[in-house]
């Protein structure tokens, strides 16, 4: 009869324990643990202290005796086991609490001794307001700390996983929180544009960082950086990392390893064949690129007690490695890591690359629509994925998975480009952020749309003398942008081609990297050679600027946005009201959401949203001759108000094409019934859509279809007018339908590019 001892009755032990019993009905099992609970949720302890679990209890998922009961497993906690005695097949163990020592034979020995907190040797580490978190005794400890000393100032050392969790947690306590790091950003496992996400939250909610340096004493009242400042504080929390608990297995002559865990094989042997191992603990491979690594991650150490359980009974199923796969909330926001960082990557000697992208979770027309961040690396030879990490609000967690996924079986950006992933507007969108991050960098590979990442832009400017075109709109712009950037919107970019230089390294960005791609191509297809989009935008500049810094461009950081833990009700938004009183002066209307009109409008519109149109269509005042420009973001959605307003009998509306378009024209009269009629008038006869792409400086939009019935708009037949389109067709049949109407003046201009050619 079998014999199985399991050391360690948490994760990976409690899971082992139970396993061989679902395996062998006979099988005799004995779990040794230390500590005096076993198999309890030690990765919910920070949402207890916080507030987010109520109850205690519900982290106790057994307890000694409801085990015994369940799976006939003879349970003792409190108990070490002080010696392994590999030829006898036995373990020592002595009990805390009796100091009883008992001898224990196994056939098979399971070791999931996890790890413990690492405690640095600091003068005050030892201070009764100083703690660690790793067991339920440590929680009770800080939560009897905050409920009977009523502390103030919290100083969390260290910007890791459970690190960031109890700053949440003591925040929504009502405590001042600050948080040391020694590494240059917090999650230092992640990139800096990733932390910069998590850095801005954590600013938002009043929490201080403080990186790059170290601690280098605790007092009773204030903890000391190397840095030489001091912070308040009268509860500290110490969250550096975790060590493998070893001693016992040295002592055994069990192999370490170079990553410095217990060494095991594909079967979680030990160079011992009758003891295996799982859990924090071991090494283990690396999923990616099959070297040694020590991953302490409760998902590995679980799946490894099943399968060491499974292999002691004489089972032969390979563990197959891990890829790291994590992820933390810090109040709202979510942000995580899978398999090799680029930089990790690089340092293993693998040509990678990686691409950023941000995209909306759900459908942005869905109330409640976030940006979801996605940053894809992958191998330049192959097109393997890597690895990657998410952040967002919302929906950072699935794709995440799906980077782990495609990571584990090694699938190619090609394969994901051509997953067809959940949809429907409350849930996903057509082209999930995975699709379109492996189409960016399907477009990379191919050298369609060279892009460089946030992280790659110092080095890669370095010696360089590149132009930087901001193509957002002036708002997002004047915000700001990267010191010395060109400003040109995306919709006037054609116009201004003349000004950009021909021999020059040009570097576009936008906000997301989506309309640097499309400025990049228009670029490109004008003849400019040298041209490389910012992956992931403003956005990511701004992360990365937030969690490091840049050595070689200037750009200003947004203002932190306020936030409370509590849930306050949305404020009303008031919005100006056309006067119909006012019914002789031109009337600009917006015709964006409230949050777009909120970000910037042109001088003197009122918002009305196109949703809105139809029921407050008395505020646009008299019907017959009012003159009405109505503008959105491209153009689409107010030539969706013009037609409403035409409909309702409104004879004077004007289509104002995109925010870019009208600002970009302000100096110029809007309207060709304005204008006196013996000045020269341009006509662009393409649709609105294309009007908001790009126009010829002071042109309107009349497009071909609508010429007839807009005729009035062009003043005197024997007025000065030239016609344009894309290629000089549809201007051509403009030009012959106002000649058969009686005007004598008329040009065709040709297309955009022959227009601003002739400029």
């Amino acid at each position: 009869m079998e014999q199985i001892v399991i050391i360690g009755g948490v994760a990976a032990g409690a899971t082992a324990a139970a396993k061989v019993r679902r395996i062998s009905s006979e099988a005799n099992i004995t779990m040794i643990e230390s500590g005096p609970d076993i198999s309890f949720a030690n990765c919910g302890l920070p949402y207890y202290i916080g507030g987010d679990i109520k109850s205690r209890s519900k982290l106790i998922l057994q307890s000694p005796e409801s085990f015994n009961e369940q799976y006939g497993v003879d349970v003792r906690i409190n108990t070490s086991v002080t010696a392994i005695n590999r030829k006898e097949h036995t373990i020592t163990t002595k009990n805390f609490q009796t100091g009883e020592t008992c001898v224990v034979p196994y056939t098979k020995l399971i070791l999931a001794q996890g790890g413990r907190p690492i405690k640095p040797a600091l003068p005050g580490a030892d201070l009764n307001h100083v703690f660690t978190l790793w067991t339920l005794d440590n929680m009770d400890s800080i939560y009897r700390h905050l409920q009977e000393q009523k502390p103030k100032n919290a100083v969390v050392v260290g910007g890791g996983f459970i690190g960031l969790e109890m700053v949440e947690a003591l925040t929504k306590k009502g405590l001042n929180v600050s948080v040391v790091e020694m590494m240059p950003h917090v999650m230092s496992i992640m990139e800096a544009e990733t932390a910069g996400f998590i850095e801005n939250e954590m600013l938002s909610h009043g929490v201080t960082i403080h990186t790059g340096t170290a601690v280098s004493e605790i007092t009773p009242d204030a903890v000391k950086l190397a840095n030489g400042k001091i912070l308040e504080a009268d509860i500290v929390l110490l969250s550096i990392g975790v060590s493998p608990t070893l001693q016992l297995a040295k002592e055994a002559s069990l192999s370490i390893g170079e990553a410095g865990g217990l060494l095991v094989n594909e079967y979680l042997q030990t160079n011992d064949p009758d003891i295996f191992a799982a859990g924090d603990m071991v090494e283990i491979e690396h999923r990616v690129n099959g070297k040694k690594v020590r991953i302490p991650l409760a998902g590995p150490a679980n799946r490894q007690g099943r399968i060491a359980a499974e292999n002691a009974l004489g089972g032969k199923h390979p563990y197959k490695g891990a890829l790291g796969t994590s992820v933390v909330r810090v109040f709202e926001a979510v942000a995580g890591t899978t398999g090799l960082s680029l930089k990790q990557a690089r340092a293993q000697g693998i040509d990678a690359d990686a691409v950023v992208v941000h995209k909306e979770h759900h459908t942005s027309y869905m109330p409640g629509a976030e940006t979801v961040s996605v940053m894809l690396v992958y191998d330049k030879k192959t097109g393997v994925v890597l690895g990657g990490q998410t952040a967002g609000y919302k929906g950072a967690d699935k794709r995440l998975d799906v980077i782990a996924t495609a990571a584990a079986a090694k699938l190619t950006v090609s394969d994901l480009s051509d997953i067809d992933f959940a949809y429907s507007p409350p849930i996903g969108t057509a082209n999930d952020a995975m699709n379109m991050a492996a189409f960016t960098a399907e477009n990379k590979l191919s050298g369609f749309s060279p892009s460089v990442t946030a992280s790659e832009l110092d080095a890669f400017v370095d010696g360089k003398k590149p132009l930087f075109i901001d193509v957002r709109d002036i708002f997002a712009f004047e915000k700001s942008h990267i010191e010395g950037a060109k400003h040109i919107p995306l919709e006037l970019l054609l116009q201004q081609l003349p000004s950009v230089p021909s021999d020059q390294l040009i570097i576009v960005y936008d906000e997301t990297g989506k309309k640097g791609h499309q400025a990049l191509r228009t670029l490109k297809g004008a003849g400019f050679s040298n041209v490389v989009n910012i992956s992931g935008g403003h956005t990511s500049l701004q992360r990365h600027a937030r969690a490091v810094g840049f050595k070689n461009i200037a750009i200003d950081l947004l203002p932190i946005e306020k936030k409370t833990t509590e849930k306050q009700e949305e404020k009303t938004v008031e919005t100006s009201a056309a006067k119909p009183a006012e019914t002789n002066s031109t009337l600009i209307v917006d015709v964006r959401t409230v949050e777009e009109f909120r970000t910037g409008a042109y001088p003197g519109a009122v918002n009305i949203p196109l949703d809105e149109v139809m029921t407050r269509s008395s505020e646009f005042g008299d019907k017959s001759d009012r003159e009405i420009i109505v503008y959105c973001v491209s153009g689409g959605r107010s030539a969706y108000a013009q037609q409403i307003l035409m409909q309702l009998g409104y004879t004077n509306v004007t289509n104002g094409g995109g925010l870019s378009t009208m600002m970009a024209r302000r100096p110029v009269q809007q309207k060709p019934s304005s204008n006196p009629k013996n000045l020269p008038l341009i006509v662009d006869v393409r649709t609105p859509q294309e009007f908001a792409g790009g126009a010829y400086p002071g042109a309107v939009n009349i497009q071909l279809d609508e010429l007839p019935a807009r005729v009035n708009e062009l003043g005197d037949k024997a007025r000065d007018i030239t016609l344009y389109c894309a290629s000089g067709a549809r201007s051509a049949y403009a030009q012959r339908i106002l000649m058969q109407m009686g005007f004598t003046n008329v040009k065709n201009g040709g297309g955009i590019m022959q227009m601003m050619m002739q400029r």
